[in-house]
């Protein structure tokens, strides 16, 4: 009992006391930053700190304008547009136009010598705090806070790739992706989604081009590649194409229509069944005969209308054959029509033939479509013969 006793009253002393007051305001402040910077906490942490920094660089300049210029004001300005939101940037603003107000009384009228507040440098803060508001308000749009826009757009991107990502093949079949955005870009309206289904035996592919090109399309792909990941796999092969095209129509889209090419490969056998909607044909290189044949199959555009039925071309892949999936970015463009830039394509994959199709995807893209101003995608599956490389 005793020793409970000095173990409470240990416990309530001023230093105890003055270590879990130091703790909460600890974990307050950091958890007050954790929540700024996910977009749904309290910025006046940031205020705070900007409005400390306005009267500082104020007296600072009227101690010395020579080495600290009113112009300085720009700085918590410019920072203030990055980190607060518009309602607290109103305030800061406020506090620098008062901070240049006490200047250039202090300094006295600009007419009597250099380093006082000029006209121009009013314009300059005046301009640098209207940028700030409209960035603050883009940002109270978004929800997001300073850099945490362009982290989502990272990783968006990021989800699109591993998205696209192909699963790996058994031995004997080699299978590669090239995706090119438009402009350079690093969103896409190509995409693609995979998987291994009916227990690893069968390999289903989408290629899909969403309307549009570059960022403009890119938010409605990584959409739609969520949506179709789902479904592939999860409906029978003969299915996903009118599940497809019945969720563009849900989505009311003003630009709303797609083509998409859905590839059913049995592993085992090599025998393959192509759907499509508008997309561009497949191409099917024989081993045996060294020609390309076009794999054609009937499919109306997805998103256009209700009911659409998708009739599927078959084939089969023999050891040595090459088939090759794309988007019409990568054969047609204003100067040149699909058939020629099919022809094109073709002969430049003729190029592969003896050597292996291992790392010819992107290569193609290079030789046949490198200053196209669309997106372009290429996929390449091919069943290796007996002589080639692995």
């Amino acid at each position: 009992m005793a020793a409970g006793r000095e173990r409470r009253a240990e416990a309530e002393t001023f230093t105890a006391r003055l270590r879990k007051l130091a703790h909460r305001v600890r974990t307050g402040v950091r958890k007050s930053a954790v929540d700024y910077f996910r977009g749904d906490g309290s910025d006046w942490v940031a205020l705070a700190g900007l409005m400390l920094t306005i009267p500082l660089i104020a007296a600072c300049t009227m101690a010395n304008s020579v080495w600290v210029s009113p112009a300085v004001l720009v700085l918590p300005i410019v920072a203030g547009g990055l980190l607060l939101r518009p309602a607290s940037l109103l305030a800061l603003y406020a506090a620098a136009a008062t901070a240049l107000i006490v200047e250039s009384v202090q300094l006295g009228p600009y007419t009597e010598g250099p380093s006082r507040v000029t006209p121009g440098i009013v314009l300059v803060v005046a301009a640098c705090g209207f940028f700030g508001l409209l960035i603050a308000q883009f940002r109270s749009r978004v929800g997001v806070p300073w850099r945490r826009g362009g982290t989502m757009l990272f990783d968006l991107r990021e989800r699109i790739r591993v998205q696209s990502k192909l699963p790996q093949l058994p031995v004997g079949w080699h299978r590669e992706m090239a995706l090119r955005p438009a402009g350079g870009q690093s969103f896409s309206g190509d995409f693609v989604v995979a998987a291994r289904t009916n227990g690893g035996r069968t390999l289903e592919v989408v290629l899909t081009d969403v309307s549009g090109k570059g960022m403009d399309a890119g938010s409605r792909a990584l959409l739609l590649s969520g949506a179709f990941g789902g479904l592939l796999g999860s409906l029978p092969p003969h299915a996903f194409l009118p599940a497809a095209n019945g969720y563009l129509l849900r989505q009311d889209w003003d630009e709303g229509f797609a083509t998409s090419i859905h590839l059913v490969l049995d592993l085992d056998s090599g025998d393959y069944e192509l759907f499509s909607a508008g997309h561009p044909p497949g191409l099917q290189l024989s081993a045996g005969s060294g020609r390309w044949e076009e794999k054609v199959a009937e499919g109306p555009l997805l998103g256009v209308y209700d009911g659409a039925q998708f009739d599927p071309v078959k084939g089969s892949l023999r050891p040595g054959d090459v088939l090759m999936l794309f988007t019409d970015g990568l054969v047609e463009t204003s100067e040149r029509d699909i058939v020629e830039g099919i022809d094109r394509l073709t002969g430049e994959a003729d190029r592969y033939v003896a050597g292996g199709f291992h790392g010819a995807a992107w290569h193609l893209i290079e030789a046949v479509a490198r200053d196209v101003n669309d997106d372009r995608a290429l996929l390449l599956i091919s069943r290796e013969g007996s002589t080639a490389p692995r």
